[in-house]
């Protein structure tokens, strides 16, 4: 495990217990019905194949103040505001990041988001406890990240069963084959292709290409990190990938542009996705 990942994990855990013991949460007594975030994710593809024209890929439009490779990238950023932006232009989902001493996010932009726009919204950290996976749902999100390569295989399987129970989706995020492996004894029904390497910070598309042939139909793919351009879209959604989560470009896209932005990202049948 790299000396970032652990930095992370150690910290996520600190916080969890910290804010467990301030407000201790319980599972939703009445959760909605998990689903809701993949179905976002695969409605552009389905429409498409009934109107028999190319498939688009669906893009997760990224809240993101500071990353640990770039420092500061929107510091000053309303999550709300810009929230509320990436839906007007066409974004089928919301990431929020939300640790605060590398990403500088918050539990707080995750509520803003989720009381300011429709479409599902992730909630992305560094998640090692129930706990945190209580306080996505108690704060609106319809979905999280877990991560392969932070959890053991117990821990993975628990998580993804607490985020079921409480009506959450659950994005497995993996980067290599064993990661990949360990997603799919668990049963996940999305994976998250990283390509950015959490032992060096590096980011390379090759990732997506070389696990992109091992993921099968039954699960939706959604590549991560580096999609800056049209030409990196494209060259994941040929590896196989269904949707993409953009941060970075599109942070720092003017509002006015975000539906432009969005529709080159996405391929397919521009004009109907741009619409």
């Amino acid at each position: 495990m790299s000396d970032f990942l652990l930095e992370m994990i150690v910290s996520s855990s600190r916080r969890a217990e910290a804010a467990r013991a301030l407000r201790p949460l319980e599972r939703p007594a009445e959760p909605g019905e998990w689903g809701r975030f993949r179905a976002a994710l695969a409605a552009p593809g389905s429409a498409a194949h009934k109107a028999g024209v190319p498939a688009p890929l669906a893009v997760i439009a990224e809240v993101k103040r500071r990353s640990p490779s770039k420092g500061d990238i929107a510091p000053g950023l309303d999550a709300a505001d810009h929230a509320r932006a990436y839906e007007r232009a066409g974004a089928d989902a919301i990431s929020v990041l939300t640790e605060p001493d590398r990403f500088g996010g918050s539990m707080d932009d995750l509520r803003a988001v989720t009381a300011a726009v429709s479409i599902p919204v992730l909630r992305k950290d560094f998640i090692v406890d129930a706990y945190q996976v209580r306080e996505a749902a108690d704060a609106g999100a319809a979905a999280v990240l877990l991560i392969a390569a932070a959890l053991p295989a117990r821990s993975l399987g628990a998580l993804l069963d607490e985020c079921h129970d409480g009506g959450l989706d659950a994005l497995l995020e993996v980067h290599d084959a064993d990661d990949l492996e360990r997603a799919y004894a668990v049963g996940a029904s999305m994976m998250g292709v990283n390509n950015r390497d959490l032992h060096t910070l590096d980011v390379d598309l090759a990732v997506s290409e070389d696990l992109g042939a091992l993921i099968g139909q039954c699960v939706l793919f959604i590549s991560e990190s580096g999609i800056h351009s049209p030409g990196d879209a494209r060259r994941v959604q040929a590896a196989g990938a269904q949707a993409i989560l953009v941060g970075e470009a599109l942070v720092n896209t003017p509002h006015d542009h975000l539906a432009a932005a969005i529709a080159e990202l996405r391929g397919g049948n521009v004009e109907g996705a741009a619409s």
